[in-house]
């Protein structure tokens, strides 16, 4: 049966401050130790991770972006991917919740007005959420909706139903993106809990079990006039928004690409049987099983490299938007989510191959990061990012303008 969701207010301690890149990692591990222990059992029981989120949120690591300005460290893009695959690497769904709101306060960041701006880092230095409202079902494509918001007196209403809300049961805003009157799409920050917004606990997907990707209901909502952002403003000229966005879920395939691995080596080391043809003791020993190891370790070094070298192009990009800049941040981002993509398929497929038959009992559970990577890698498909870097250097052709690139 599926689960409608409402808060109601909650009192909490503000969120600690983080000082620097180091402390930044340094939490991330401390946080992903934890987060790891219970990681199989949350995902074969579909557990959702409040806890685990209310712990994120106080350690400082999601204010880790707001410009300095505002108080915030506003860390390298670089450190940002790292710090999501850490905790992806500990589990894939946490480590995804946050990407709509690191994504919201880049979207926030270059669009927002001053006093937008100085409110809403404040709230997130503070501690609190943003979950998105975004994506909808039976539109002509990804970028088309139908949710509305329309003038009411001196504030919006805002009609219409979303689905992959991720982050959104975790949040205390919503940040819901409408059309307006001119098909102009904006970006409202709704509290939650508030009048007409209905959260449906329904995600059943395969993998990424426990992101809690519901759907969100949106019946005459309220917003006042200074919580909308327009969003369509943020591609419309050359911005980081979408760089941003897609190096986090790079970040993300990196890290479930490095949880299979590990589980791989784990599993040779001290489960697996040598094959009876070998001649061997052990299945460590199985040059062919070194080779293929060998193969997928080399893949990881390679994507995290990529990883790290794209998240200092958007920083460039950040610092001078130029549409140069943006664009080789852009297609440097493309190409790192290309590869960590092909690689948390590669490294979780690889699991079983070299495991064995007695990897794949279901009391291990060992097939979640398979189901994580192929479920997580859906996001923006690479058969495009393929298509817009060769575009690109073949024929001139200057990447298009969204989220998704």
């Amino acid at each position: 049966m599926n689960t409608v969701l409402r808060q109601a207010d909650q009192i909490r301690p503000v969120a600690d401050r983080i000082g620097s890149d180091d402390e930044a990692i340094a939490t991330a591990r401390r946080l992903a130790a934890q987060f790891a222990a219970r990681a199989a059992e949350r995902d074969a029981d579909r557990i959702l991770p409040f806890t685990e989120l209310d712990l994120l949120a106080q350690s400082g690591l999601l204010a880790i972006t707001v410009p300095a300005q505002y108080g915030g460290l506003d860390v390298s893009n670089a450190v940002l991917a790292e710090i999501t695959a850490i905790l992806s690497e500990a589990d894939g769904s946490i480590g995804q919740i946050p990407q709509n709101h690191f994504y919201i306060l880049e979207a926030l960041r270059t669009d927002g007005g001053e006093e937008q701006q100085r409110y809403f880092f404040g709230r997130v230095l503070s501690g609190d959420r943003f979950g998105n409202a975004l994506s909808e079902r039976g539109t002509k494509t990804v970028g088309h909706y139908n949710t509305r918001i329309t003038r009411d007196g001196p504030g919006y209403r805002i009609n219409g139903r979303k689905f992959y809300s991720t982050g959104v049961l975790f949040a205390d805003w919503i940040t819901i993106f409408a059309l307006d009157p001119e098909d102009r799409l904006t970006m409202a920050f709704v509290p939650k809990g508030t009048e007409g917004v209905e959260i449906v606990d329904d995600w059943d997907g395969f993998g990424q079990r426990t992101t809690g990707s519901g759907t969100t209901i949106l019946d005459n909502v309220y917003v006042s006039a200074d919580s909308v952002v327009f969003h369509h403003k943020g591609f419309e000229r050359p911005t980081t928004i979408g760089s941003v966005g897609q190096i986090i879920h790079a970040g993300v395939d990196l890290g479930i690409a490095r949880a299979a691995f590990a589980e791989t080596l784990d599993f040779i080391r001290t489960k697996s049987r040598p094959w009876m043809d070998s001649g061997l003791d052990r299945a460590s020993d199985d040059p062919l099983t070194i080779a293929k190891v060998g193969q997928i370790a080399i893949r990881l070094e390679a994507a995290t490299a990529l990883v790290e070298r794209a998240g200092h192009k958007v920083d460039a990009a950040q610092v001078e938007t130029t549409e140069e800049k943006v664009v080789a941040a852009t297609l440097a981002v493309a190409a790192a989510k290309v590869l960590t993509t092909e690689v948390a398929i590669e490294a979780s497929n690889t699991l079983f191959e070299l495991a064995g038959t007695s990897s794949v009992q279901a009391g291990l559970n060992l097939d979640r990061h398979w189901r994580n990577a192929r479920t997580h890698t859906l996001h923006d498909p690479v058969r495009w990012k393929y298509h817009v870097v060769g575009n690109y250097h073949l024929n001139g052709v200057t990447p298009p303008k969204n989220g998704a690139l």
